[in-house]
């Protein structure tokens, strides 16, 4: 049996009939209110009746007979049709009913009540009170009377109260006085809310008993269902392994007749077209030898034919003896499992293989390798992993968004599948990390070539989303025995190869070398020293003057962080600063930096600046902007006095934050300066969303234009028109002889930089240019 549930908000419009119903709600909703209002047909005619023949009796002197029964047969006119109706609803169950029914249904009651108005009117011309109380006392009893009986058709009942409820007030009005009228309207309004109020009750009801009986009509279904088709069958053979006493549901399992099952060899029935080929599922074998054994067995899963598809079947049985001991078959259950099992090989295949890109992921190809170093130990022989890292996919994920990488990592995969032999085994080790293990290298010439095909295959243009984009490839490899010989060794040896690649420029592959041990585990001992080197006090600040180009006088120290090591003695920046920003130590010993040449700057006269490298890790920092505040506050520092400088690396990322706490900075007086402008992008984009003070050259382009070279003459000259049309100072960097110096000058740079006015130096030292002697900072 189907079950309809109805709407789940059903509105008066929809119960009056006056909105249409969904039509497959139509005859459940329609037909559940005419089957309501017909059960109190009987008590409402009833009712009719003997209100008919009051009024009779009451007005039988004073009425003209043939008016009074004209009036009773216009009564008989309008109620005679709500009985056919009736008789015709009951006869049809209601089947019929529709949004005509209803509306006919409501224009019949207030027919009938239009009847009792003409009373009303036609009666009581000359009425004595009695008469006037006789037909107002009726109206109410039918007015209550068809709240009742028609509360389930709210527009039936609606129409029947307004007009005899109007009928009653313009009867008091005329015959009584406007108080009487008044409790007249008063008991229509309320017998009229009332009936509205049943009706939605009605519809609640309705709607809730529906659901009730589509839920119990749900349960109904899944116990028969569960009856009939239960997940577990029973099967039973004889001696001869034929089966026996067969069940309609084992038979419907196998996709076949009962008779066509009964007494057929179970072994033959299970392999299905494998019979005649031979080509058994290894599961058959073990259950032939549990049947030829005659011992149980359980959870036996195997592969089943049925309609030439596959099917799990789980099968246990257990042996039949007699009470003499005597073997008479099998009987067992049986299940398909072919959901749980397709289930469990989805898992085991999300997880062994990468879902971007259906290559083999990290526990994959650790298997893998695992296989190839056993393999290599056991026939002497060598296998290799290589280390793929893409290069400048960052900036594409980071610029393009996420969905294009992600389908550009999809290619990548497709191309490393194709420069893959079945020797070789390429899989994803996340991000845009890839990897390869080659089961067996015959010669290490053969590593070589699959890595320069590799890159030559990864760096070609790509296709997305109608852009074209490159990217590149480094890669590491390491062989075994020679480079490990064990999963972890090989892992750990390729992925220091292809960091060294990386640095070597990129688009290169790099065979492993004891020698990336030794850098490895040094720089394993930086990091370790560093991150207790700022609590023991092992870092100091020097400080380089920065002059005016003109005047040559000193009008800034940029501060330079060095770092002093008791065991290890001076350790470079270039060392220690790549690992600060890797261990996300930088934000810290920036902070230091900034406290400490803050605290030195007050110590130089009021036009001398201070200059403060500033990272893109320290700028993302959210508290950034109160704790450069708090450092001018606590040295006295004027903020103008203080300059920080920025390079393009910290506008690369969008979405940082990085321009906006610049901005904030800027408002709150602080100068910028962004450092190192012409090595990267240079994009003018910067310039105007940023309010910079200085734009540093960089050392390069000053060596460049001293020896002449037309490219940097040409860049320091736009850089300084740039700057001068913008209102903004340059610095020249790395000026170190007096012919650069000459030079850029002459080329207009406000401002110098370099060993030829003087190299970074201590805080007495710079006290020194300006004749000061107390250097304390506090």
């Amino acid at each position: 049996m189907r079950v309809t549930q109805p709407p789940e908000s059903l509105s008066l419009g929809l119960l009056t009939g006056l909105r249409p119903l969904p039509a497959d709600h139509v005859e459940f909703v329609h037909g559940s209110q005419l089957r309501a209002a017909d059960r109190m047909l009987g008590f409402y005619s009833t009712l009719v009746t003997i209100s008919v023949l009051l009024v009779g009796f009451r007005f039988f002197a004073h009425v003209p007979i043939w008016m009074l029964a004209m009036w009773a047969l216009g009564m008989v006119a309008a109620h005679v049709p709500l009985l056919r109706m009736r008789r015709m609803n009951v006869a049809a169950d209601y089947v019929t009913a529709a949004r005509g029914t209803m509306l006919w249904h409501g224009a019949l009651s207030s027919l009938q009540g239009a009847v009792w108005v003409s009373a009303m009117l036609l009666f009581t011309h000359d009425a004595r009170p009695e008469e006037v109380v006789t037909l107002w006392t009726i109206a109410c009893c039918l007015m209550a009377s068809v709240a009742i009986s028609f509360q389930s058709t709210p527009l039936s009942a609606s129409g029947f109260i307004l007009s005899v409820g109007g009928g009653a007030i313009w009867m008091m009005l005329r015959h009584a006085d406007p108080l009487l009228a008044g409790v007249v309207a008063t008991y229509a309004v309320l017998a009229l809310g009332t009936s509205l109020w049943q009706a939605h009750l009605f519809g609640v009801q309705l709607t809730t008993s529906q659901m009730l009986a589509e839920k119990r009509e749900v349960v109904s279904l899944l116990l028969r269902e569960h009856g009939n088709e239960a997940a577990d069958v029973l099967w039973q053979t004889d001696a001869a392994r034929r089966l026996t006493g067969v069940s309609p549901l084992f038979a419907r399992m196998l996709g076949k007749r009962v008779e066509d099952v009964e007494g057929q060899s179970i072994l033959q029935m299970l392999a299905g077209s494998a019979w005649t080929d031979g080509n058994f599922d290894p599961a058959l074998h073990l259950l032939a030898e549990k049947f030829k054994e005659r011992a149980g067995f359980s959870d036996v899963c195997l592969s089943v034919e049925v309609d030439g598809a596959r099917r799990w079947w789980s099968l246990s049985a257990s042996p039949r003896l007699d009470e003499k001991g005597n073997f008479l078959g099998f009987r067992g259950v049986g299940s398909d499992v072919t959901v749980q099992k397709e289930s469990s090989e989805r898992i085991a295949q999300l997880a062994r293989f990468d879902t971007l890109t259906n290559l083999p992921n990290r526990l994959h190809l650790g298997e893998e390798l695992a296989l190839a170093v056993e393999a290599m130990k056991t026939w002497k022989t060598r296998c290799a992993f290589l280390m793929i890292d893409l290069d400048r996919f960052k900036s594409v994920n980071d610029t393009l968004g996420h969905h294009v990488g992600d389908q550009l990592l999809a290619q990548v995969a497709d191309r490393l599948r194709r420069v893959c032999s079945l020797n070789e085994v390429c899989g994803r080790l996340g991000g845009d990390e890839f990897a390869v293990v080659v089961r067996e290298v015959s010669d290490p010439i053969y590593v070589d070539r699959l890595a320069s095909a590799i890159i030559d295959a990864v760096s070609k243009p790509y296709q997305v989303d109608n852009q074209t984009l490159f990217i590149g490839a480094s890669i590491g490899s390491a062989m075994a025995p020679q480079d490990g010989d064990d999963v972890d060794a090989l892992m750990r040896s390729a992925d220091l190869a292809m960091y060294r690649a990386k640095e070597a420029g990129r688009g290169k592959h790099l065979r492993f070398a004891l020698s990336m041990h030794a850098d490895a585990e040094e720089r394993r001992t930086l990091e370790l020293a560093l991150r207790s080197a700022l609590e023991k006090d092992q870092f100091h600040l020097v400080y380089q003057p920065i002059v005016n180009a003109r005047s040559r006088a000193v009008t800034g120290f940029e501060a330079l962080c060095r770092w002093t090591h008791p065991q290890l003695g001076p350790i470079p920046p270039s060392r220690f600063i790549p690992i600060a920003e890797d261990t996300r130590l930088i934000s810290k010993l920036g902070h230091w930096v900034l406290e400490t040449a803050c605290q030195a700057a007050c110590h130089w006269p009021e036009d001398v600046s201070i200059s403060v490298n500033i990272s893109a890790e320290q700028l993302n920092d959210p508290d950034i902007i109160e704790l450069i505040a708090g450092a001018l506050s606590r040295s006295g520092l004027p903020a103008n006095r203080l300059e920080l400088e920025v390079t393009e690396s910290v506008f690369m990322r969008e979405g940082t934050g990085a321009a906006q706490a610049l901005e904030q900075l800027t408002r709150r007086g602080i100068r910028l300066s962004l450092d190192d402008f012409g090595t990267g992008y240079s994009s003018l984009g910067y310039l105007s969303r940023t309010r910079f003070n200085t734009i540093k050259v960089d050392r390069s382009f000053v060596t460049g234009a001293a020896r002449g070279q037309r490219e940097s003459l040409a860049i320091v000259n736009a850089v300084v028109a740039m700057a001068t049309s913008l209102g903004l100072d340059t610095t020249a960097e790395g000026v170190e002889t007096e012919t650069e110096y000459e030079i850029i000058r002459a080329l207009g740079c406000s401002k110098i930089q370099g060993y030829y006015f003087g190299r970074p130096m201590s805080l007495d030292d710079t006290a020194a240019l300006f004749g000061q002697t107390d250097t304390r900072v506090a």
